[in-house]
């Protein structure tokens, strides 16, 4: 079986592909001081509790936190005697190579969700991430990477609100009942909510300018749904983007000869 696992600057998720589907999915908060032996016992704890076994035998890694993936390593070397493919690494292979500018380094998360976003709606494609950091990914024609665009998160800018304006409090994102908020907390649910609305439809709509062509525009993130409320943003929503272009690179590289 091949245990996947995606490192973000928040959460880092597990899931296991026994060759016909994904069996489960774990989530743990991203730890650089988190080891190996933790991680397996965390693992291997909640494996046990849904009676699988534990035969990995391949695993694959994407991680936007450079410090995780040590221990990551450690994880697949010690207890599942195997040496993981590391996305971003030279020697893990993409079906097709990112067309940016030389020297720039693209996010792992960003490489795999294109990988994903392509297989499952072909070309001309604009993936929308709604995690840490909001990011639009720009697929191509042949389902190369070829940029797009960061902004800040959602959490993250509700965050950046509270500990930048001490009398505003933290809360919660949800789609307000008004876009005119009566008191503090309606007022910046409704500035975050429509204001990531505007964000998604006016980036979506500089692309299509700049592309010059018909592009769909793919989410996947938890937050997603929240802004698909009756919007048209999206074509589509996907729950498991990351896990299927995890899963599609390394089969890539099986069928290379560099698995």
């Amino acid at each position: 079986m091949l245990l996947c696992i995606d490192t973000g600057n928040t959460n880092t998720v597990f899931s296991v592909w026994d060759g016909t589907r994904f069996l489960a999915m774990w989530r743990i908060a991203t730890d650089h001081r988190r080891t190996a032996d933790e991680y397996f016992t965390w693992l291997s704890t909640l494996m046990l509790l849904q009676k699988f076994e534990l035969n990995i035998t391949e695993c694959i890694i994407s991680s936007t936190a450079p410090r995780v993936v040590f221990n990551l390593r450690v994880l697949c070397n010690r207890y599942f005697d195997t040496r993981p493919l590391v996305v971003g690494k030279p020697d893990c292979l993409l079906p097709v190579a990112p067309r940016v500018d030389f020297g720039t380094v693209v996010g792992p998360d960003r490489l795999v969700n294109t990988v994903g976003a392509y297989d499952r709606h072909g070309p001309d494609l604009i993936v929308v991430d709604f995690g840490t950091a909001t990011t639009f990914d720009v697929v191509d024609t042949d389902g190369a990477y070829v940029g797009g665009v960061i902004a800040p998160g959602v959490n993250l800018s509700l965050e950046a609100l509270h500990m930048g304006a001490a009398s505003l409090p933290h809360v919660d994102v949800t789609m307000p009942a008004k876009v005119i908020g009566t008191n503090t907390v309606a007022c910046i649910q409704s500035g975050i909510f429509w204001g990531y609305i505007g964000l998604v439809q006016g980036i979506v709509e500089k692309i299509r300018e700049e592309r010059g062509r018909t592009m769909k525009v793919i989410a996947t993130g938890g937050l997603a749904p929240l802004f698909d409320q009756g919007f048209d943003l999206f074509d589509a929503i996907e729950d498991d983007l990351t896990m299927h272009g995890l899963r599609l690179i390394h089969d890539y590289n099986k069928e290379m000869g560099n698995g």
